[in-house]
């Protein structure tokens, strides 16, 4: 196992968990493995999640957007003989082992403490020992391989596949739907384990039941006519939406960075008010308003039978009304942009399509019960399942079925039209106060009206943030019942408030921060407003600096555009300061639908991409489908390592089918405005030479002009051969993803190797600073399209080694740019040069930490 780094401090006295994690946050900074804010992140986390994991070991952590206050991987363990509380039941943590996890590696760790957990002597002995070795011996020796025994999977069927989640937020209840709805196009029947636990695919429910955390192990099974096909279809839609998964939090953690940054504004500032209360900052803003109590009148049920088919014909009735509303509310959100309540709502939809549920509330009917009586009884035990889950962002999942749940019964009940939460007597400026915000609230709630939310219960990842941040109001999570009127419980099992209610008391919202200020006094309030114009003026001062070259200090301009799949994500990113586009990913065209796009079709998308731009950079990346990307109508074989197998341009190579139409279809497209035609999975000279003769035997047929070609750069090979393949290419383009996951031999999909794959590694940066070498021979320009373009230490040091162009997420744009003006060319290359020469990249981000000291 490789050394990691552990503090110790032994026969500590901590007074409460708070207090023990600060310590342990205090040997973490003083150590030089965080930054100290990020001791607050610790904190946010025990709120967002219990880090006791048992047997008196505790394990506080940071959230996953704070990770960049993470200066280096390290351990600090606090020894308590004598115990703390943690949380609010009687267990008692003895060693607090609090991470800082700049990378995977710690993971060794974590599993070697599971190991140490179960033996009882072993932990009363390092609880009391007087040798602080005792306990780094126990972290970091190497011990037995885990055993791999289990259940015997006596339900799943003889044909089947494995995976791993890699969700980052787990199996919820967006990809459930999908997965449904995909399983349920096929006869044959399929079957999803998750450890001891099987599911029906076809049921949104008893997906979501699995608790199926990232990382999870699952296997795929199916029995049927079309069983084959079943699986291959499901397995890549489970990684096509594993791929949008990981984009969206990644944009989330880049929007929450930037809201950080303003939050900053505020400084220490802590207005006087007659209560504070505290939560989990879900939504950043900071605003002034009138507190309202909201929540769903609760609804009567009477057991209530007439007939098996009056029953049934009403509760037909309801489904389809309920139905009709959220596609109703589905289409509202996406012709307002709002995609990711969209995604809620057809995910919502999916769950009143579930066959066990509908088969339960059948089978209650046919015992002489009425149809509202059985509805709330079966989707009741399915809500009670949810949230008894053990991962915190799967049990907040239970809102939606909660959601829906009352949606129907509301129509079962005659009350089908009493769904908005936009009451007149509300003011004008009202924060909302509940228990949680439910999906169908949050859809009737006017921006106008509404200045933010603050709930009971809730996560930054559950839907009321989601929901919050796409309607850009801000919003606290898990504040508890103190936010709730005196007597009411939430339905999280909160115990009464004991405080009056707050309706009608003017407060402050802060959303950067996680606080509601109840009753501020006059002077706070000034503050507040002065803060409010303040962080709007900063608002509008980045807003207009994001269309601002990216020229450095002395006069050295970096090209920075972005990686869109779509025209209108290509408008969205011009708003946001992008140059053109670096990366148009060609294979959504393939993923989103069920047969192979024709070259109209094609030719289409890339026209409106070129009107989008309106003659600015455009550079299109040919079909990218092999490795981890698996399109089923495209009948390609199933290989044993499609990593390293018929990928990228070597599909392209083989399938004149798939090539020609594309290649037609841009060189049309090419008519109506600049396009650059750019080349996956290169590794060597004859396949551009191959490429290229194809490419002008289709331009010479329609008479088209010809359009500058580039590779991606994403294998050793390719890198290794810069100076040899720029003689035929115009352009470079790192796929830093790919090309750490070749350079390293890492998997970047597995469970327990994927943290290895760091594109900041030094082998990484020197594959970089030789392709740059090789492209300079031939004067061609080089950019980077991969993650670490992005990442503002990535994009430095990819400045710093030559590079010409940035291609990002939208999210990223403002950052980066206001980065790379506020640092001298001169002073990246330095950056650059000792990233270059030193060993890991723990170390690389070490030097990093002089230029986060400068942005500071």
């Amino acid at each position: 196992m490789s050394t990691i780094p552990v503090e110790v401090r032994l026969g500590a006295a901590p007074h409460n968990r708070e207090d023990a994690v600060r310590a342990a946050g205090a040997l973490l900074a003083e150590a030089g493995h965080i930054h100290p804010a990020y001791v607050d992140s610790m904190l946010q986390r025990e709120k967002a999640a219990n880090t006791f994991l048992g047997e008196g070991l505790a394990i506080p952590h940071g959230m996953v957007e704070d990770k960049h206050l993470v200066l280096r991987t390290g351990l600090a363990v606090l020894q308590v003989p004598a115990g703390v509380r943690w949380g609010d039941d009687a267990k008692q943590a003895r060693l607090v082992v609090a991470i800082a996890a700049a990378s995977d590696g710690h993971l060794q760790v974590l599993r070697r403490l599971t190991r140490v957990m179960r033996d009882s002597a072993l932990m009363q002995r390092l609880a009391t020992t007087t040798n602080a070795q005792d306990i780094i011996g126990a972290l970091l020796a190497d011990g037995p391989a885990e055993s791999n025994g289990g259940a015997a999977a006596l339900e799943d069927f003889p044909l089947g596949r494995e995976l791993s989640l890699n969700y980052p937020s787990g199996l919820h209840a967006r990809p459930a739907g999908e997965w449904a709805r995909v399983a349920g196009r096929f006869q044959s029947r399929v079957h999803v384990r998750c450890g001891d636990t099987v599911a029906d695919a076809k049921s949104v429910a008893a997906l979501l039941s699995l608790g199926a955390a990232r990382g999870a192990q699952l296997r795929l099974s199916a029995q049927g006519s079309d069983a084959a096909a079943a699986l291959s279809t499901l397995s890549a839609t489970i990684a096509r939406l594993g791929d949008e998964e990981s984009r969206q939090t990644e944009l989330s953690a880049a929007r929450q960075a930037q809201a950080q940054g303003l939050g900053r504004a505020l400084g220490d500032w802590q207005p006087a008010a007659r209560h504070t209360i505290t939560g989990i900052a879900a939504s950043p803003g900071l605003v002034v308003g009138t507190l309202v109590h909201v929540g769903d009148t609760a609804l009567e049920v009477e057991d209530r039978f007439t007939s098996v088919a009056a029953e049934a014909a009403a509760l037909d009735h309801a489904l389809t009304a309920a139905l009709d509303q959220l596609h109703a509310l589905a289409d509202e959100a996406r012709a307002g942009g709002r995609q990711e309540q969209a995604a809620i709502f057809t995910a919502h939809q999916g769950l009143l399509q579930d066959a066990e549920l509908l088969q339960a509330v059948s089978r209650s009917v046919v015992q002489q019960h009425g149809a509202a009586w059985a509805w709330r009884h079966a989707m009741a035990e399915r809500v009670t399942a949810q949230r008894a889950l053990a991962d915190a962002t799967l049990a907040a999942r239970a809102a939606d079925l909660q959601d829906v749940g009352e949606r129907v019964l509301r129509h079962l009940l005659g009350r089908g039209q009493d769904d908005s939460a936009a009451a007149p007597a509300w003011p004008d400026d009202a924060i909302l106060l509940a228990d949680d915000i439910s999906p169908s609230m949050a859809a009737q709630v006017d921006p106008a009206r509404v200045r933010g939310f603050c709930t009971a219960r809730g996560g930054p990842t559950a839907h009321t943030a989601i929901l919050a941040r796409a309607l850009g109001l801000p919003a606290v999570v898990a504040a508890g019942p103190a936010v709730l009127p005196t007597g009411a419980e939430s339905s999280a099992g909160h115990a009464p408030a004991g405080t009056p209610s707050l309706a009608g008391t003017v407060a402050i919202l802060d959303g950067y921060r996680g606080r509601l200020y109840v009753a501020p006094s006059e002077i706070a309030l000034v503050e507040a407003r002065t803060h409010i114009a303040r962080l709007a003026r900063l608002q509008e001062e980045e807003a207009r600096s994001r269309q601002l070259p990216a020229t450095t200090t002395d006069g050295h301009t970096v090209e920075i555009a972005a990686n869109v799949n779509r025209a209108d994500q290509a408008v969205k990113a011009l708003e946001a300061g992008a140059e053109g586009v670096g990366l148009m990913r060609t294979e959504f065209l393939f993923l989103e639908r069920d047969t192979v796009p024709d070259e109209e079709d094609q030719y289409q998308a890339y026209r409106a991409m070129v009107e989008a731009l309106h003659g600015l950079p455009l550079v299109v990346r040919t079909l990218d489908i092999g490795g981890d990307k698996k399109v089923p109508h495209l009948d390609l074989p199933v290989e044993e390592n499609p990593f390293l197998g018929v990928r990228g341009a070597r599909l392209a190579l083989r399938r004149d089918d798939l090539l020609v139409p594309q290649l037609r279809a841009l060189y049309r497209a090419a008519k109506h405005g600049p396009i650059q035609i750019m080349f996956p999975m290169i590794s060597t000279v004859e396949e551009v030479l191959t490429l290229r003769a194809r490419m002008e035997t289709v331009r010479a047929e329609l008479d088209a002009p010809a359009v500058p070609v580039g590779i991606m750069i994403e294998v050793p090979s390719a890198a290794l051969l810069a100076d040899r393949l720029a003689a035929h290419v115009d352009f470079f383009s790192i796929g830093t993803n790919d090309l750490t996951q070749y350079t390293l031999a890492v998997d970047r999909q597995h469970p327990e190797l994927a943290g290895m794959a760091e594109s900041l590694h030094p082998s990484v940066l020197r594959l970089v600073e030789r392709t740059v070498a090789g492209a300079r021979q031939h004067g061609r320009w080089v950019g980077v399209c991969g993650g670490l373009a992005g990442e503002p230490l990535g994009a430095a040091l990819l400045v710093g080694l030559g590079v010409d162009e940035l291609s990002m997420s939208t999210s990223d744009i403002s950052t980066v740019k206001a980065l790379l003006r506020r640092h001298s060319l001169a002073e990246l290359q330095d950056l650059a040069r000792r990233a270059l020469d030193v060993d890991t990249a723990d170390e690389v981000r070490a030097l990093g930490a002089a230029l986060r000291a400068v942005d500071a």
